[in-house]
């Protein structure tokens, strides 16, 4: 399979539904928002338009209040995998969520059971101290589990510092180690990436667009119908305007916390797709999307028989 990785706003979706176009193939999604029905604007799903009937599997799947993990993940997408490899189609995994690309890709890293006391008494910590306080004593511990998660995803930092005290060791180091396996499929993984200051620009204007095109309202009627703690609403972008709705937070600061928090949340895209070892081309989409890239592509699946 061809995997299309690469930070938000980078153009990972259009080159990936030209690269489907061209080579005959299907999209997965790998995006922990997009999975969810009404979640829609903000999380950039491709409309029917831009897909121009292109199949895009893995998005619109559960409901906002059902769970999802990378493990169900992978199941979902090793399913409609082998629906592609049966159909004689070309698999183009595409998203932004590293854990679950990896889930797929290589697995998941064998970890103890959650422990209810450890869990708990951090939980009780959380809720006391702060996210913001748990993050910090992550970031002591394990620094590279701590690049990839946000300070206030509580869930993902307790199962951290859990992993720790269960193992002694960081969950970071015993990712890293398993990436390093061998993988599930043979894929080609490539990372879309561009200059700073172009990609903030690209942020920004989809941010305008994401705004004019209703996302406020969008928002609204999803608090109404689903409530403020449903998981996405804890996403990048959905946070802040929950925030503005249900706490008040003056609409001009809201924007300005969008931008600024999916701009931290590039860099720790920037920071997970560095770690991975198996990133075989950093490039844009015009160079993915050229003659020579697509020369590539079709080398990597010609070796693998198709």
């Amino acid at each position: 399979m061809l995997v299309v990785a690469g930070t938000t706003a980078s153009g990972k979706t259009g080159a990936a539904i030209e690269l489907a176009r061209t080579l005959g193939g299907e999209l997965i999604g790998c995006d922990s928002v997009q999975v969810y029905r009404g979640f829609d604007i903000g999380s950039a799903k491709a409309t029917p338009e831009e897909l121009g009937g292109i199949a895009h599997h893995l998005v619109d799947v559960i409901d906002p209040d059902e769970e999802i993990d990378a493990a169900r993940y992978a199941a979902l997408a090793d399913a409609a995998i082998a629906d592609l490899d049966a159909r004689g189609k070309i698999a183009i995994v595409v998203g932004g969520t590293g854990l679950w690309q990896r889930a797929l890709l290589r697995g998941l890293v064998d970890l103890p059971a959650p422990n209810p006391a450890i869990r708990a008494r951090l939980e009780a910590d959380a809720r006391t101290l702060g996210t913001a306080a748990l993050h910090a004593r992550l970031r002591e511990i394990d620094p590279r589990a701590a690049s990839a998660i946000h300070e206030n995803d509580e869930l993902r930092i307790v199962r951290a510092l859990e992993v720790f005290e269960q193992t002694g060791r960081p969950l970071g180091e015993l990712r890293a180690e398993h990436a390093l396996g061998a993988p599930r499929y043979p894929y080609l993984h490539v990372a879309l990436d561009l200059p700073r200051d172009e990609l903030y620009a690209r942020i920004d204007a989809r941010i305008d667009a994401m705004i004019a095109a209703g996302w406020l309202d969008e928002a609204r009627a999803l608090l109404a119908r689903w409530g403020a703690d449903v998981r996405p609403f804890g996403s990048v972008g959905y946070r802040e305007l929950r925030d503005h709705l249900v706490h008040g937070v003056p609409w001009d600061e809201t924007v300005q916390h969008v931008r600024k928090s999916t701009r931290v949340y590039t860099r720790r895209q920037r920071t997970w797709l560095g770690n991975e070892p198996d990133v075989a081309w950093r490039t844009d989409a015009k160079t993915l999307l050229s003659p020579e890239g697509e020369a590539r592509i079709r080398a990597f699946f010609a070796e693998h028989g198709r």
